[in-house]
């Protein structure tokens, strides 16, 4: 049964104004007090360490709140688990639209989960914002102009993993060990498409299910292709079993790992700095177990400070969840007192070159495409910090994304 696990709960005070009185425009889910916020994330199950986001979230809008609102609203955060299934996606959302009636739904997690809602959702003109998903089909402004994504697309970030293998490791020996889902099949394809003429170096591939209990096999079954470079895409728990297996295995290819499963504290350390050295990733946001970033004066560093201290973890979903609540907290800003749906969307496609306080320096966030952020920096583990490779990338130039 899915359980709702956290509301952030509106203050009754309202303040009149005694200056000019401002048209104020909304739509079901925003009245004087309040503006409600739907969102739906695995608490439990196999996924639930992206959890984490979401609890993120809830404890930023409560910063918020503490802090007066928005315009004098609270934001009504109301955050179910769905276990990461389709059908418990699409019955809670109903009840989120239906019978809690929020203004629009928020950073929900899940590939499948969010395609699976969306014909609903748009249909009601009920936004989807900021879903928290890299699937490039989650932004197609034409056909589903209510929905929109939030981070670079998997397949852009394979290309990018790509092009980064032909430019440092030409000709090299591949493997790569994927999840047998959305995201593990869209970034692997974009690896393959990437590589292009010379994708035939990929020498294994194997797909697996993230419960999967022999990724040792995996490991040894790959390692006996005589591999130079490999390529993990995956959650966080296997990418650190997986580098640390490698090393038990004497084998030590150039790994590169997927950039939700690049966390100094929660994947690196658990692998053994020592084996993760040298460890390729590209990322968009800060990693908060990164030493570089500890004395970063940004806003994003002392509520991560704060959140762990309250039992947060202090992971890459955290700060992932920290960046989306911001963004999100940027628009309804921007909507002034016109808290109508198509001015939230509006306003969502009218980000310029924002950029959230966890963002690595020089990536912004444009929303005009309804691909908020389209860029990425590679980085490589130096057995200590995380060190920028070239400048940053737009994954709007990494080649064709013809599907």
């Amino acid at each position: 049964m899915a359980i709702l696990i956290r509301t952030l709960l509106a203050s009754v005070v309202a303040l009149a104004s005694l200056g000019a009185i401002t048209q104020q425009v909304r739509d079901q889910g925003a009245t004087d007090t309040e503006i409600r916020i739907g969102n739906l994330m695995p608490y439990s199950g196999a996924l639930e360490i992206f959890g984490q986001i979401g609890k993120a979230e809830a404890a930023y809008f409560e910063m918020i709140n503490e802090r007066g609102g928005i315009g004098g609203r609270k934001i009504r955060f109301m955050s179910y688990d769905d276990l990461s299934d389709v059908s418990n996606a699409m019955d809670l959302t109903r009840i989120l639209v239906e019978t809690d009636n929020v203004l629009l739904m928020f950073g929900s997690f899940g590939t499948p989960e969010n395609l699976a809602v969306r014909k609903y959702l748009n249909e009601r003109q009920v936004p989807q914002l900021f879903v928290a998903s890299g699937d490039q089909d989650l932004s197609e402004p034409a056909v589903y102009p209510w929905t929109m994504g939030w981070q670079p697309s998997y397949r852009e970030e394979g290309r990018i993993y790509a092009n980064y293998i032909q430019a440092f490791y030409p000709g090299k020996k591949i493997v790569a060990l994927w999840e047998n889902d959305q995201f593990g099949r869209e970034l692997f394809k974009g690896l393959v498409q990437g590589l292009g003429d010379v994708a035939h170096n990929i020498r294994i591939d194997i797909a697996y299910d993230v419960d999967d209990q022999h990724l040792d096999g995996h490991i040894s079954i790959l390692k006996q292709s005589g591999a130079e470079v490999f390529v993990f895409a995956g959650v966080p728990e296997n990418a650190s079993k997986v580098i640390r297996a490698a090393a038990e295995h004497g084998w030590r290819p150039v790994f590169v790992v997927n950039q939700m499963a690049s966390s100094i504290e929660t994947v690196l350390k658990p692998a053994g700095t020592e084996n993760a050295t040298g460890v390729i990733t590209a990322a968009f946001l800060k990693d908060a177990s990164d030493p570089a970033w500890r004395e970063d004066q940004g806003a994003w560093r002392s509520f991560l400070d704060k959140f762990t201290k309250a039992g947060g973890k202090d992971d890459a979903a955290a700060v992932y969840g920290y960046a989306a609540a911001e963004t999100m907290v940027q628009v309804l800003r921007q909507c002034g007192n016109d808290l109508s749906r198509e001015n939230v969307m509006k306003q969502a496609a009218a980000l310029r070159d924002y950029q959230a306080s966890a963002l690595l320096p020089g990536i912004k966030i444009n929303t005009a495409q309804f691909r908020p952020v389209e860029q990425l920096r590679l980085l490589q583990f130096d057995g200590r910090s995380w060190q920028p490779i070239g400048e940053v990338l737009d994954t709007a130039f990494t080649g064709s994304s013809g599907k």
